[in-house]
This record gives structure tokens, C-alpha cells and sequence, in this order.
């Protein structure tokens, strides 16, 4: 099986450099590219896409605009000169984020991603709605805490929290620092126990005790609801129907 490969940049030099790389990948095949975001919409609405590799700063039209307006996005990797908007690319549930200029290395690094997120279901699930056999089979996950392994159940999370280059595990006996990002650590937490409430900050919706405002009380904590959050995550706590 190929999968269905656009690239999307305003920069025919950049283009051509994910061309050559794809090159090397058999597996992924270049269905088109587009040199904005107007152009792209259009491609992805009359073609299947399985990988987006799109740029953020073009004309009319920004990358993560672009992905706001998809109904069903393709998996997206972000490729930009730009080290700023990787946390939103995240929160926009980008498989990653490439920063130019981009070396074969770290594109081969991606490729893997993009093959492990693939292969459990294809672009559209969310990092905090991954269903696979697995996470829902296990109680626990395996954190490298230092230079240990240490298995963490997941009742015992309480809150996960991004501290840029590593999470903070807040369980109910202590912290664990983990080199990790939000994204990465929410494919391993079981979907009807966990949620993303902010860009920075995963739950465990079994430990929450309150709403307030835009904020959940768990833990004696208040942590906040981000905006985009802010209906599914009440949705999900008060088991609100429609």
C-alpha cells in the first residue's frame, strides 16, 4: 500500500527538498504540491491525502489555518523556519514539526512517526483518543524516569503536565520528569480515562472533583480549560449528552 503524500509550501526549494527525500521512502508517494493554503484545501478536498507535509507562513492563508478548515485533516507534518509555533502545531494534533533547514536524518525520524501513527488507524484520531488494543489492555504505562523504567499505573495519575522538553507525572505519591512531550505520552494513556484539557496539561477524568469556570478542580488544583477545549472537555466531565 502507498500512501498519498502533498506538499505544501510557498517555496519551490523547499518543495524540492521533501521531494528528494520522499525518494528514498517507496512506501509514500507524491500526489501533488502547492505553493499555498487556498490551493491545497482544494487538492485535499477532491483527492485522498494521507501525509501533509505544509509549511506555516504563506500567503492568504496560514498552514495551521489551513488545518483548522479540514474537516478531516490529513496526518500533518509541519515543516517551517520557525521554532514558535510548535506548541500550537501540537495542540492542532501535528504528527511533528520540522525545522528548516531540515536535515535527512530528522526527515527519516519523521517518516517513522508518521508509519507508527499510520499504522494504529491513520491521521484524524486524536493523541488523546487513541483507541488501539493496547492501551486499552493495559493498566499501566512504562515511564524512562533518569535511567529507569518505571511502570506508572494509570489509575495512579492524577494530571500530566508539559514542561517544554519533558512532562511533569503527577501521581498520587510524586512528580515524575519524563523526556517526553504531550502528544508522545497521550498515545499511551487509555482515551476513556485520560483527556487533553490545554495545550498544557492532560487529565485523568476519574480524579476530577469540580468544575469552576473555565477551570477543573483535581488534586486540590485548579488547572485551566483552554479555549478550544473548553466544550469537549465538559462534555466528557458532566457526560453530557447532545
Amino acid at each position: 500500500m502507498k500512501y498519498k503524500v502533498l506538499i505544501v509550501d510557498d517555496e519551490p526549494l523547499a518543495i524540492n527538498v521533501i521531494k528528494r527525500y520522499l525518494e528514498s521512502f517507496p512506501d509514500f508517494e507524491l500526489a501533488a504540491t502547492a505553493q499555498n493554503a487556498v490551493d491545497a484545501f482544494s487538492i485535499i478536498s477532491k483527492e485522498h491525502i494521507d501525509v501533509l507535509f505544509l509549511d506555516i507562513n504563506m500567503p492568504t492563508m496560514s498552514g495551521l489555518d489551513l488545518i483548522r478548515n479540514l474537516k478531516n485533516p490529513p496526518l500533518v507534518v509541519i515543516t517551517t523556519a520557525f521554532r514558535e509555533y510548535a506548541v500550537e502545531s501540537f495542540d492542532l494534533e501535528a504528527t511533528d514539526y520540522l525545522v528548516k533547514p531540515i536535515s535527512i536524518e530528522r526527515f527519516m525520524n519523521s517518516i517513522a512517526r508518521i508509519e507508527k501513527r499510520l499504522s494504529q488507524g491513520g491521521a484524524t484520531a486524536p493523541a488523546t483518543a487513541n483507541n488501539s488494543q493496547q492501551s486499552q489492555e493495559k493498566d499501566h504505562v512504562f515511564l524512562k524516569i533518569d535511567k529507569r523504567m518505571v511502570k506508572v499505573r494509570f489509575d495512579d495519575i492524577i494530571y500530566i503536565e508539559s514542561l517544554k522538553d519533558y512532562v511533569c507525572v503527577k501521581t498520587r505519591t510524586e512528580k515524575l520528569i519524563n523526556h517526553n512531550n504531550l502528544v508522545s505520552i497521550a498515545e499511551h494513556l487509555p482515551p476513556d480515562q485520560f483527556v487533553r484539557i490545554h495545550r498544557s496539561f492532560i487529565i485523568n477524568l476519574h480524579k476530577v472533583r469540580a468544575i469552576e469556570g473555565n477551570c477543573v478542580e483535581i488534586d486540590g488544583k485548579l488547572l485551566p480549560i483552554g479555549r478550544n477545549y473548553q466544550k469537549p472537555v465538559k462534555k466528557l466531565i458532566l457526560n453530557e449528552e447532545d
